[in-house]
């Protein structure tokens, strides 16, 4: 592994430390316990004048509260050490820098629901900003750090109240809609102040995926990202509109057409940058400028990979020249500037990986959370013009550093002669010559893709654990994996489990083939689209000893009829199952489940809507009324993903414990 560069600190820069110089706290094997005790960064901002950065950390709180405890850091100036502003049983997260440096906004729960809190860099008791009945959802500072904007959810209404009150609170489904809305608060450290409802009427901000919205440099408008409702596949009806803060008039910035979100102005008031894409779910796009003097668009030069699901706009150069965005290319994180000339410039960063790339208000550095696959998260930042990202501050420096495998990517040819890539992580005692037991891990999306992110962190599958059992672990993004470029993207519409399926079985062929794998102790698994996978393949070979399918969509189907994204599968096959029936029965799990021997655990979410339970449940009775050996743990209050500490502790440890009793490791 080499060496994490170091930078000159200039005026610009903290003195860092490299990623590597964490601490060697040797223990003899990496449990799932272990592993939570990784802390998550989040929220890496770089202060206006480059010289501190704040962050977010969080810890799992593996006690009979089971929650997540988020608080904020400061790193200084002072080295790798940093200081926690806020503190307490409550969680503070998503912080802020004000553009004039003077304070830091953040969100937290102490008083209740979350709310915007002010606080000096200097420490001191923070002050409370709002008081909204049903919380603040997202923020972002006006550039003359005099008020900021934020999205809070309707609240429930007299009448709501009275009729839950009454238990005569039927709901009809797409009625009465909770919109969220765009609000104003000024900024005073006087205490709570007044707030300003900007957005009225059948509007809905989103906060999550595909939103945005941005101030004006002279802080008289605000350009937003708008839906029809709030339902998770009305995304495709996302649109631009301008709000104007001295008339309270909005109007959409162009007519209506494609899906339109992200929206960034220029520092010269002149432009607005925003991503466009079809009104699909996996559909590729663009980044577009936009003119407001001539009230006109064009298109920037396409990205490597045509604007997948891991590409994010960050915002403008100083000199209005320019945009920047960040993108997956493969395992790797990706950096990027597209030029209003229709040129790019791409950086790209092996062996390591960045998420939640930040862009600070002077565009001069980009704070983000860096971490590799041997090498825990940790904060970091960079300059604009050099990505060249060092560590502020030394989070995970006391976690063990446990004998892990080596994680390298590595590449085969499909049955097709498609070139695959897939990350292959090492037993943690490897010995050449020696085979291993493999387990295969497929992502979900199925436009995921793996990237070489640390392995000892806490997820569904414990790579770390697997890997200090003395597993082979192998993680293929298969076609249809975003890094690969939109073709390869586009490569499994109408066709899930046919050359997805090859492409993984390749894999595992791939992996025996260089003599590291035992062909006859293979496992498999996978959440989501990985789960609808996993549950393709062991109806359609035995040569797994033991599978594992989390929240998966075993019948193609039934999952269009009660997911709440009922338009994700007709945009991949082309059509409504009632239209094109051959082609979802022949790609459907559940067709195919007779005959299936493979031992199988199934997990699931008791409040899943993207993947319903029933999915899980159709297969799990399928599986029991033909004998074979299968057992379904039902997560409560979980929906699509596990967010309570000890429910994901206890996922890891029965999928450890499932591929320790069917396939074995090498101990």
């Amino acid at each position: 592994m080499r060496q994490f560069f170091s930078i000159a600190m200039l005026s610009l820069f903290l003195a860092a430390a490299p990623l590597c110089a964490q601490p060697k706290n040797k223990v003899k094997a990496w449990t799932p316990a272990e592993m939570m005790e990784v802390k998550r960064i989040s929220g890496v901002q770089v202060s206006p004048d480059g010289r501190n950065v704040v962050f977010a950390v969080r810890e799992a709180l593996v006690d009979a509260k089971s929650e997540y405890r988020t608080h904020i850091h400061l790193s200084d100036g002072g080295g790798p050490a940093s200081r926690a502003l806020t503190q307490g049983e409550t969680s503070c997260d998503q912080p802020q820098w004000s553009p004039d440096g003077k304070w830091i906004a953040y969100l937290s729960t102490r008083t209740g629901k979350r709310q915007l809190w002010l606080i000096s860099p200097k420490g001191g008791e923070p002050t409370q900003l709002t008081r909204v009945k049903t919380g603040v959802n997202t923020f972002k500072w006006a550039p003359d750090s005099k008020q900021i904007a934020f999205t809070g959810t309707d609240a429930p209404t007299p009448l709501d109240v009275k009729a839950k009150e009454e238990r005569n609170d039927a709901r009809v489904l797409d009625e009465n809609f909770k919109m969220s809305r765009l609000y104003v608060v000024p900024v005073s450290a006087e205490g709570v102040q007044e707030v300003q409802l900007l957005t009225k009427g059948e509007i809905h901000i989103p906060t999550t995926g595909r939103a945005g919205y941005d101030w004006s440099p002279d802080c008289k408008q605000i350009v937003y990202t708008r839906t029809k409702t709030p339902l998770a596949d009305d995304w495709t009806t996302a649109d631009l509109e301008l709000f104007e803060i001295a008339t309270g008039k909005t109007r959409p910035l162009l007519p209506a057409g494609p899906v339109r979100y992200a929206p960034h102005f220029s520092p010269d008031g002149k432009m607005i940058a925003f991503v466009e894409s079809p009104r699909t779910w996996a559909g590729a796009g663009n980044v577009h400028v936009h003119s407001l003097g001539t009230n006109t668009s064009r298109p920037l030069a396409q990205t490597f990979d045509g604007w997948g699901r891991y590409s994010e706009l960050l915002g403008w150069s100083a000199e209005s020249d320019k945009v920047y965005f960040t993108e997956v290319k493969g395992p790797h994180t990706c950096f990027g500037m597209l030029m209003l000339d229709d040129t790019m410039r791409v950086t790209e960063q092996y062996g390591f990986a960045a998420t939640g790339i930040h862009l600070n208000s002077s565009r001069s550095a980009l704070g983000m959370s860096w971490e590799s696959g041997r090498e825990a998260p940790e904060p970091a930042m960079s300059r604009l013009n050099d990505f060249k990202p060092v560590a502020v501050a030394q989070i995970n420096k006391g976690f063990p550093i446990l004998p892990p495998g080596l994680t390298e990517p590595t590449r085969w040819k499909s049955k097709d002669g498609l070139e695959i890539e897939g990350l292959l992580t090492f037993p943690a005692n490897y010995q050449e010559g020696k085979r291993y037991p493999l387990l295969v891990v497929v992502h979900g999306g199925p436009m995921g893709v793996f990237t070489d992110t640390y392995i000892g962190s806490p997820g569904l599958y414990p790579i770390g654990a697997f890997s200090s059992r003395g597993y082979l672990v192998l993680r293929p993004n298969p076609r249809g994996s975003s890094g690969y470029g939109k073709k390869f993207r586009y490569a499994n519409y109408g066709d899930w489990g046919g050359g997805d399926y090859r492409d993984i079985m390749a894999g595992v062929d791939h992996v025996i083939g260089r003599g590291l794998a035992d062909p006859d102790k293979l496992g498999v698994m996978g959440w989501s689209y990985g789960g609808f996978m996993t549950s393709w393949i062991v109806t359609q070979t035995h040569r797994f000893k033991a599978a594992s399918v989390g929240a998966g969509v075993t019948n193609l189907m039934s999952f269009t009829g009660t997911a709440d994204i009922p338009s994700f599968l007709p945009d991949y096959f082309g059509g409504e199952f009632w239209d094109k029936f051959d082609a979802y029965k022949n790609h459907c799990a559940m067709f195919y489940v007779k005959g299936v021997k493979t031992p199988t655990l199934i997990q699931h979410g008791e409040k899943d809507e993207r993947v319903p339970l029933s999915q899980g449940l159709e297969f799990y009775n399928a599986l029991k009324r033909q004998g074979v050996t299968t057992k379904m743990v039902i997560y409560p209050r979980t929906p699509h993903s596990i967010e309570e500490p000890r429910l994901l502790l206890d996922c890891m440890e029965r999928n450890l414990a499932w591929f320790d009793r069917y396939v074995g490791g090498a101990k």
